[in-house]
């Protein structure tokens, strides 16, 4: 196909609020440099990492609030990306133009893979997204066989990769009790999923109004997230967990490290309701507890998300669409968190489900 010399983008043209987004219908299209592979974008899912770029909330003293390089405006955001490609650069085959794919948001240094200090993410230190087209590493296009839309695949990398990382560095194992919070969200929804998936028992916690969603992710049993989760568990009749999947933080951390069993683990993705918290070293080395932090998922376990999206393991949260135009609406309804699952917005037509 013919690749237009422009596109339509949204560039975040600063830190701020939503004025900061802004369409541009005329943007310069990129090229796929060597070894790289051109996409156009059918959909792109919503991620809190984008709220908080946009904000500033990743600054730290005199950086400008990137978790990597720093930024440098305007950025193109965006990290969860499923579309099809329609060119490729110097060293890539060209019988990989018109494979539809899963963008692993993650790119690697082509030199040393393992240095993580090296490691960027689309739609932050890299282009992202919310455009018509993106070049990436051929790496980072992973092939996807599914019947699924360009938006319910979207709605899969960052949140299902995330969960999916948690649950693989926590080692959790068939039978275990793992507990869930933001369980109605993106990253907690998929855990939930997985969790049930590899055969553990997911107790979710969420607002009361979404037990009922969260219970038909494969929750077997909830917590209001304004209970306290020990009184919460005893009267479920499951005094500890052996794991913690936590992506909300806050003043009620403390609660949720004392729920775990004597070498429970603890693993942690996120601080929606806040980074800073409070923790009784006691509580830590008298129960032989581990603490983990994830961020950067490893190309092995999203070759294994898409795996089990491709075998139907696991169904797409998809709670709702809006075009590019509507950004700013969209990301608006994302903070407002009156939703369970994921927001996407809907970019082109790849050329529909394979």
């Amino acid at each position: 196909m013919t690749v237009p010399a422009t596109m339509r983008a949204v560039l975040l043209t600063r830190h701020g609020d939503l004025d900061a987004l802004v369409v541009d219908p005329a943007w310069p299209t990129p090229s796929a440099a060597p070894l790289e592979v051109l996409v156009r974008v059918g959909a792109c899912g919503i991620n809190n990492t984008d709220i908080n770029t946009r904000i500033g909330w990743y600054a730290q003293g005199d950086d400008n609030g990137a978790w990597g390089e720093p930024l440098r405006f305007p950025v193109i955001q965006g990290a969860d990306v499923c579309g099809r490609i329609v060119a490729v650069g110097a060293g890539v085959s060209t019988d990989r133009i018109g494979e539809r794919v899963l963008v692993d948001p993650w790119v690697r240094s082509a030199d040393a893979p393992n240095d993580l200090d090296q490691a960027g993410y689309v739609g932050s230190e890299l282009p992202g997204g919310y455009a018509e087209y993106l070049a990436v590493p051929a790496t980072n296009a992973c092939v996807v066989r599914s019947e699924l839309s360009d938006a319910e695949l979207a709605a899969f990398p960052t949140a299902a990769g995330t969960a999916l990382d948690m649950l693989r560095r926590a080692d959790v194992q068939p039978g275990e009790r793992v507990l869930v919070t933001g369980a109605s969200g993106g990253v907690g929804g998929y855990a939930v999923q997985l969790a049930a998936a590899l055969g553990a028992e997911a107790i979710g916690v969420c607002a009361p109004e979404k037990s009922a969603a969260v219970l038909a992710l494969g929750a077997r049993a909830t917590i209001g997230r304004d209970e306290d989760p020990r009184a919460a568990l005893r009267a479920l009749s499951r005094e500890q967990v052996d794991v913690v999947v936590d992506v909300v933080g806050g003043d009620g951390w403390a609660a949720l490290i004392e729920t775990l069993r004597r070498g429970g683990r603890y693993v942690v993705s996120g601080a929606i309701a806040g980074p800073l918290v409070g923790l009784d070293l006691r509580t830590l080395y008298l129960n032989d507890l581990v603490l983990i932090g994830a961020t950067i998922t490893p190309p092995a376990v999203f070759a294994e998300l898409v795996a089990l999206i491709e075998r139907g393991a696991i169904r797409p949260t998809l709670a709702a669409t809006y075009s590019l135009e509507q950004v700013a609406e969209a990301q608006q309804a994302f903070v407002a968190k009156r939703f369970v699952g994921k927001l996407v917005l809907a970019v082109g037509d790849s050329g529909g489900p394979t």
